[in-house]
């Protein structure tokens, strides 16, 4: 069932709970995600693995999930032998899976649609650095199949995540402008640039004036740099604040291993909503329980 008002709607009236990490639940599910298209695999092989997960945050209290189809492209699952038709079924049903779980629940449930950055279907941590000597024109060719596709699929909203670049953003932003459908848009992070070196500013200014362009902000961070970016959103642009930073452990790309400690606290999203931030959630490594305090510490503040 759809929410009967639209997110925008819900953001302007308060705070709205995002959900966490999908690849951390489904590993805590048990599901190997070493494949190199990650939790999108699960979509052809474990269906039933993924609208789990998604369940695990509608139970922690998350409002919006976010669907698999992050690393779900034609170009990867073309890799595999799938051809245009089933891939498109596949991204079909992560929004469907998304929309079964967030069904679970008597309260409003928004579905968006994952769309990662071309990096991710490179699989090669590209999408953390940018700068892929593409065109901007190239990649909106790269992005606008895809995009078609799950605005048909029926989600609330398309949710253009783990940005590294400006150029990458403006090649989203020019994919989506006919789909009919909003969308949030927002960057991977180092500080107060983007992980290719643009300022915030700049990169968020790209979105001033759209009316199609919900929410701006930042995903997939250390939680340190949420509050600045936080900031530089709303001045920019006088839009909702979408956040859901990591853990705060460090990936270590030659072990394939997380390493130090979770500074995730729930407790500072107090000073993020001050100063603008009305998407909330977590990324990588932020689970269900991280989620549902994160949940009753913004119950508090209502």
């Amino acid at each position: 069932m759809r929410p009967e008002r639209t997110l925008a709607a819900a953001l302007a009236e308060g705070t709205v709970v995002l959900d966490g990490g999908l690849s951390n639940q489904l590993e805590a599910q048990g599901c190997d995600l070493s494949d190199a298209l990650w939790s999108a695999r699960l979509l052809a092989d474990a269906p039933q693995q993924i609208e789990a997960a998604h369940a695990a945050y509608v139970r922690a209290g998350a409002q919006v999930l976010i669907t698999s189809s992050y690393q779900a492209t034609f170009e990867g699952f073309a890799r595999r032998g799938l051809g245009h038709a089933e891939t498109a079924r596949l991204l079909d049903r992560s929004v469907a899976l998304a929309r079964e779980a967030g069904g679970r629940t008597e309260r409003e449930v928004w579905v968006a649609a994952s769309v990662g950055p071309y990096g991710a279907m490179l699989a090669d941590g590209s999408e953390y650095r940018g700068r892929y000597g593409l065109s901007v024109a190239e990649l909106e060719r790269f992005h606008r199949p895809r995009v078609e596709v799950l605005a048909e699929a029926g989600a609330d909203l398309l949710a253009l995540e783990t940005v590294p670049d400006a150029d990458e953003a403006e090649a989203l932003l020019r994919a989506v402008g006919r789909c009919g459908v909003p969308v949030w848009l927002s960057y991977t992070v180092s500080g107060v640039h983007t992980r290719a070196g643009q300022r915030l500013e700049t990169a968020f200014g790209l979105a001033e004036g759209l009316d199609q362009v919900v929410a701006v902000g930042v995903n997939c961070c250390d939680p340190d740099d949420v509050g600045p970016a936080v900031e530089i959103a709303a001045a920019v642009t006088g839009k909702p604040v979408v956040v859901y930073p990591n853990s705060g452990e460090r990936w270590d790309a030659g072990t394939r291993r997380w390493h130090g400690g979770a500074t995730f606290d729930a407790a500072t999203t107090s000073a993020w909503r001050a100063a603008g931030a009305r998407l909330i959630g977590g990324c990588c490594r932020v689970g269900p329980g991280a989620v549902a305090a994160l949940a009753a510490e913004l119950a508090t503040e209502r």
